[in-house]
């Protein structure tokens, strides 16, 4: 079934997966590269495991033109080749390539990981409370974190943890970042792979906010989240107070005894003779 008032692009990849004959003419010429790659992609996810030849009949295309976006397609390593275990129509010649897309290939077509996990967690807080979300969320945090707990405890001071904590997350998917800013460092999170299910369950955020403080060794201030809209996830973290004396009050050891002078209240004035006798303060 065709919509009344779609693109021409549009009717093509309506038509070919609702209509396995041939294509009809005018459908693709004409649509641009990344437009045309597309059908060509969603031609593959329907039809496939499929021949270069069983693409270019179905969409009206040249053998030629759909093997070159197949190629491409192979190359950014959206779609493998397997050959036919058949020779079909080739007969005794080499066995025909058969095109399957890849994860990534069928990731050009959205998915629904986000809601699933959010009807997932729903209906555990609804099965066994609140609770249950909160160990959870604390489980998987811990569990992140736990890989990079040695190289954590082997930095010695807040700033080297912040930024080995940002290493860790961006390995984790996070694009993460971390730079001194006043008193202390902050902690950056450019994306988040779990922001969408994050803004109906904030414990994911909390979790995570205090798993930071842990493997810190200090406490730490949620300053904005993408699951709250904001552009990136950002955390406070204060430098230790050794540290900050250390590098604001340098000076001499005060712990020194000092003189019997020196030791005077600074309000209290030295007596003098008075006048009329006796002392004068």
């Amino acid at each position: 079934m065709k919509n009344v008032g779609t693109s021409p692009a549009g009717a093509a990849v309506e038509w070919a997966a609702e209509e396995p004959g041939p294509a009809r003419q005018g459908t693709a010429p004409g649509a641009g590269d990344g437009r045309t790659r597309q059908l060509v992609a969603r031609m593959v996810l329907e039809q496939g495991p499929v021949t270069a030849a069983g693409v270019a009949e179905r969409l009206g295309l040249s053998p030629a033109a759909v093997r070159r976006h197949l190629d491409a397609l192979v190359a950014d390593g959206e779609a493998w080749i397997r050959e036919s275990s058949s020779r079909g129509r080739r007969g005794r010649g080499r066995p025909a390539k058969l095109f399957l897309l890849t994860e990534s290939g069928r990731a050009r077509f959205g998915h629904a990981y986000d809601d699933l996990a959010v009807s997932a967690l729903r209906f555990l807080a609804e099965q066994s409370g609140e609770q249950a979300i909160r160990s959870f969320a604390e489980r998987r945090m811990a569990a992140l974190v736990e890989h990079h707990r040695d190289a954590l405890a082997a930095s010695e001071t807040v700033a080297e943890r912040a930024q080995v904590l940002a290493d860790a997350l961006t390995r984790e998917g996070y694009a993460a970042s971390a730079r001194t800013v006043g008193s202390g460092e902050q902690l950056c999170q450019h994306h988040c792979p779990v922001a969408h299910v994050a803004a109906d369950f904030p414990q994911l955020c909390e979790a995570e906010t205090e798993a930071f403080a842990e493997v810190l060794g200090t406490h730490v201030q949620r300053l904005a989240t993408i699951a709250n809209g904001d552009a990136a996830c950002t955390t406070h973290v204060p430098h230790a107070r050794s540290e900050g004396r250390a590098e604001s009050r340098p000076g001499p050891d005060r712990n020194a005894v000092a003189p019997d002078s020196a030791r005077r209240s600074p309000d209290r004035q030295d007596t003098a003779p008075s006048p009329h006798g006796g002392e004068h303060v």
